[in-house]
């Protein structure tokens, strides 16, 4: 079994940043990507960005693309979003996400809040 935990997020100010993390634990020998969604209005996951757990190669949705920052350390099972220059439209509850012997993203962590104000 897979464990995910988010940690950071929180209440920043428009134009602000912030930093996200997920830990990983249990049996992620298997891990293929890991990747942050986040939960859009009709309760929909919507793909943020996601890396590559070996290779590093890095994807990013469009709207984040220049201001997040996706990276991973493997030594700590550990996955980082730097969020820049936020906007209230990033509001959302943030969920790790890791993709493991299968065509999708099939392990999850509870989501950690990020709420952006004007």
């Amino acid at each position: 079994q897979v464990q995910l935990v988010e940690s950071g997020g929180g209440m920043v100010r428009a134009g602000d940043s912030t930093r996200l993390s997920c830990t990983a634990s249990g049996d992620t020998f298997n891990t293929d990507d890991m990747g942050w969604f986040r939960r859009v209005p009709g309760n929909e996951r919507e793909f943020v960005a996601s890396i590559s757990w070996y290779s590093g190669s890095t994807t990013y949705t469009n709207s984040v693309k220049g201001r997040f920052t996706i990276s991973r350390d493997n030594a700590k099972n550990t996955m980082y979003l730097e969020m820049n220059n936020l906007t209230p439209e990033d509001t959302s509850r943030y969920y790790c996400g890791a993709r493991m012997q299968s065509p999708g993203f099939n392990y999850w962590g509870r989501g950690t809040q990020v709420t952006v104000s004007s």
